[in-house]
């Protein structure tokens, strides 16, 4: 594949254990906390919900199995940017790393940012909200932007040392996790009836809201399981991309499905599916139940510190993307430099700025469902490059095959398919704007790569 003259200044220091600890850390960030109480909202029927786990867990898989084709064909940095810019041209790539950047990172760590808050009300009560206010400059939100900043002060210092902080906070996030499921499951003072109950509400749903119930909870489902791609994001920074690319993004994402699926077990031993309703704060609200006052703020403290390390890991992913977008493009440049450390400082700020706007600008839910749906668009187009270039560029080397071709991509395109046109149905608002937000990055591109109109001279005038 042609590479575009990218002789990354980012340095190859990322070997297999940093590259599956920041799949995992951006996989497992404030969705899974929150989620199931949305979920449960739409669809009060605990089995399905569980399903629906299982299904977004296959999906990731299935497309883990189809980036990492792509990521071992090109490692560079900027994951889908990369593929659809070679496989389709330079106008989807620019879009794509436009939405990567408003609705892939920044909007993710805006949800990851405000859920911390909304858990750490546990200790500080004054920062609960409102859950149906949709954004506001208010302390909470003030801090939740504090957070953002923080972050990116972080990894400006040095890509070294961001890696070493997203390693480290992802072992205590895991560990944590894991002790979690297993006290509920040791002394939990829970009921395993939840599991298994279905509310009466969900009876009373028609064909056509609970297709749409369905295609809006799986959407919150595949927005939790954003990150399985997130390995290659920092492909041009890995010691062996191509034997380590595939490991990280297929093992990563298998370690979340296990961890998701305990998870939820855990809300539903600790309670009813009509409690968890609207729940934002989920994981306080079974644990309550399950360990009292007292274990709430040991499992608050696990949560938040979970939280923390996927608004990192995304922090630490995200400028790659910009990164090799301002290689690529004269007009944004800027984003391409680097530190002496390596930290590519314009991509870092731009991306604090973006995140901090989403923050004041709506619900968690409502960041969720725009992300999840403008990202699942953006995944299947990737997707889509493992068979156009099978078809037009059978000659490429290719050091990891999909398995299963052509079924993996295939199944992955129709699934996300019919997962976005219901959600267009049961949030339309949402789902409109993450198509704005695809047309918005194609008009940046139009004006961007226009060429600059002649100049006139005075006999002109």
């Amino acid at each position: 594949m042609p590479t575009r003259g990218i002789q990354s200044a980012l340095q190859r220091h990322m070997r297999l254990r940093s590259a599956t600890a920041l799949v995992i850390a951006n996989i497992i960030g404030a969705g899974i906390f929150t989620t199931t109480g949305f979920q449960a909202a739409d669809i009060r029927h605990p089995p399905i919900i569980f399903l629906l786990w299982v299904i977004g867990g296959v999906l990731a898989l299935l497309g883990a199995l189809c980036y990492a084709e792509l990521g071992a064909m090109m490692p560079q940095a900027g994951a889908e940017y990369v593929y659809l810019r070679e496989t389709y041209g330079r106008a989807l790539g620019f879009m794509s790393a436009f939405v990567s950047l408003v609705a892939g990172f920044s909007a993710a760590i805006a949800a990851a940012t405000k859920s911390f808050v909304a858990y750490l009300s546990h200790f500080f009560p004054f920062l609960a909200e409102d859950p149906t206010a949709a954004g506001a400059v208010s302390l909470s939100n003030l801090i939740a932007v504090g957070l953002v900043w923080l972050l990116v002060a972080i990894h400006l210092r040095a890509v070294r040392s961001g890696t070493s902080f997203n390693d480290l906070i992802t072992v205590f996030k895991v560990a944590g996790i894991v002790a979690i499921i297993l006290a509920a499951a040791s002394f939990g003072r829970g009921d395993v009836a939840n599991l298994t109950t279905v509310s009466a509400t969900f009876e009373e749903l028609s064909r056509t809201e609970t297709f749409a119930a369905f295609g809006t909870s799986l959407i919150f489902v595949m927005f939790c399981f954003t990150g399985w791609n997130a390995a290659g994001y920092v492909a041009g920074e890995m010691k062996d991309p191509q034997r380590d690319l595939p490991r990280a993004l297929l093992l990563g994402t298998v370690v979340v499905l296990v961890l998701y699926l305990g998870l939820n077990a855990v809300y539903f031993y600790g309670a009813s599916v009509d409690e968890l309703a609207g729940q934002a704060e989920v994981g306080l609200v079974a644990s309550r139940t399950l360990f009292g006052e007292r274990g709430v703020s040991l499992v608050t403290i696990v949560l938040c510190t979970s939280i923390l390390a996927s608004a990192s890991a995304m922090t630490l992913a995200g400028p790659r993307v910009y990164y090799a977008l301002g290689r690529d493009f004269t007009p944004f440049s800027f984003l391409a430099k680097t530190r002496s450390t390596g930290a590519p400082v314009a991509a870092l700020i731009v991306q604090g700025i973006v995140t901090s706007i989403i923050v004041l600008s709506g619900r968690i839910d409502q960041i969720q469902q725009y992300a999840g749906f403008t990202l699942t668009l953006f995944s299947s187009l990737a997707v889509s490059c493992v068979i156009v270039l099978r078809i037009r560029r059978p000659e490429i080397e290719r050091p990891f095959r999909a398995w299963g071709y052509p079924a993996t991509p295939l199944v992955f395109l129709a699934v996300s398919a019919w997962v976005m046109y219901w959600a267009l149905q049961g949030r339309p608002v949402e789902s409109v704007l993450g198509l704005l937000t695809v047309l918005l990055g194609g008009l940046i591109f139009a004006i961007s790569s226009s060429p600059p109109e002649p100049e006139r001279s005075s006999s002109d005038v």
